[in-house]
This record gives C-alpha cells, structure tokens and sequence, in this order.
C-alpha cells in the first residue's frame, strides 16, 4: 500500500463545504459521516481497477489531494479531480451568472459547489442498469448489497468480479449489468477517453453497450465523465424547473444558451437549488 499527496490550484470558485453538502444529498453515492473541512471517499481506478481511497482537505484555492492504494496512483489522483470537477477551469463560471439572473440566484444560494459526479463512468453505467424502473432508494440498496457482498474495501465491484456473478436482479438488469461489465473491459467506458469527446460523440459511442439507451447514455457522460458543458435532455425535473424560473415561452434549449460554455453545471445548480428549497426531495 502506497500513498501519493498533490497539491492542486483550483481555478475559479470553489467550495468544499458547499460541494460536500450537495454529495452528501445524491442518492446513487451518497458520502455519509463526513468529517466537516475533509472530504473521504473510496473509489475504483479505471486505469487498472485497483481500489483507492481519497482525502481532500480545501486550503483556501488550494486542494490537498492524498490517495492510497495499490494501483496507478497517478491515475487516481487524476480520476479523483474529475469526479470532484477540480480539473476544471472555471474563472469565467461566474460570467454565467451575470447573463442570468436564475442562475446568479442560484450561485448565491450555492457558493462554490463544484458538481461532483460518479467515480467513473463504469459506475455511473451500473447504476443506470441498477436504477431502470424501480425507486431511486431500491437501486441505492441494490448498489450497496453489491458493494457490501463482492466490493473491495468499499469500493463497487470490478468488471472482472461483475462478470463472474451470477446476479439475482430484477428483470434484466443482470444481463445489462454484465454488458456494462464487458464493455468497462473494452475500454468503451474509459472516462478520461469520453470527457476528451464531445459530449454527443461520447454518447454515441456508450450506447453501442447493451441497455444503455439515450437516458442513460446522458447519466454515464454527464455525470460519470462528468462533462461540464452539455444539456441533459432527459430529465423532467429539469424542464420542469426551466418552466418554472423562465415561462413555458422559451425551451430548455433556448435558456440554456446563456449557459455556455456551463451547460451541465447551470442544470445542476438549476435543479440543486429546486431541490434544496423541497424537504425531502433526492438528488439523482
């Protein structure tokens, strides 16, 4: 077991307390018993499907990243600022809010929420097969038991042991999850290779993976790459909110125009600052 320490500048605004509170709340991983100032997370590598474990501690702009495992570590650190989305430049993210007063609210409410997504896209493809037609609290269940009987350390499954399983799911979602397996082994679902695409490139390519149709498609590279600049087209609560904050009058295509080159990160703050103002309501 080795251990690998970086220290990373942030560009733009950024908010560990912020970005843990909104983790916290997402329902597919959700990080419980977080000491407050540090952030812990356990994760798979895609890089060779070794487990690492992260902290992150925030020193002003500046990340103090340490990852220990037995895998390319270097790789751990880089898959780590991705999900976290410290790899991101985002000195004009601000700019944002000055075209759009929604969004400027929303920035307000939310300072220096950082968008944090899967661990990779391999997880965020499981748990589109975990999560198809059943509650979102189900699926969560469903991830932890595979997590809890065949996980490393914490860590989901890897596509090696995934395959290996003679899973008992509902419907087909066995058969889904093995494809998705399959395909994390193939290198379809390499992340750093779908968030150097562009997103409709990148979800073209993970729809070629049995049970991954257009939802799911938008789930692994917006939140599992977790591209920054795209519209999910596929979430109700979304254009629900859109219609809501802008009028009927104008679609979430034409709002979201004064969101670039921020598109997913405006959908989150959007929908994250709905969330927060409803007890009760998940993130997902």
């Amino acid at each position: 077991m080795t251990t690998k320490t970086v220290r990373h500048d942030v560009l733009g605004p950024w908010s560990l307390a912020t970005s843990q509170d909104f983790w916290e709340g997402f329902a597919p991983a959700a990080l419980r018993g977080q000491r407050l100032g540090t952030l812990t997370t356990v994760f798979r590598v895609d890089a060779d499907w070794s487990v690492a474990e992260l902290t992150l501690i925030q020193q002003d702009t500046v990340a103090d990243v340490t990852v220990t495992g037995e895998g390319d570590l270097e790789a751990a650190v880089a898959q780590a600022m991705q999900f976290l989305a410290l790899d991101v430049d985002a000195r004009e993210w601000p700019e944002i809010g000055h075209r759009d007063e929604v969004i400027a609210e929303a920035q307000h409410e939310l300072p220096g929420l950082r968008p944090c997504g899967f661990h990779s896209a391999y997880e965020a493809a499981a748990w589109s097969v975990l999560s198809q037609r059943v509650r979102i609290t189900q699926a969560a269940h469903l991830r932890q038991r595979l997590i809890a009987d065949h996980g490393d350390g914490g860590a989901f499954p890897s596509p090696e042991t995934v395959l290996r399983l003679d899973l008992d799911l509902p419907g087909r979602k066995a058969e889904y999850l093995h494809a998705i397996a399959a395909a994390a082994l193939d290198g379809v679902l390499d992340t750093a290779e779908l968030r150097a695409m562009t997103p409709d490139e990148a979800m073209t390519r993970v729809q070629s993976i049995t049970g991954v149709g257009p939802f799911a498609a938008e789930l692994i590279v917006l939140r599992g790459a977790n591209s920054p600049d795209a519209i999910p087209t596929h979430e109700r609560r979304l254009e629900a909110a859109v219609a809501e904050r802008y009028g009927t009058e104008r679609s979430l295509t034409e709002v979201a125009e004064a969101w670039r080159p921020f598109r997913t990160w405006a959908s989150v703050y959007l929908r994250a600052l709905g969330e927060r103002r409803s007890s009760g309501t998940e993130q997902g």
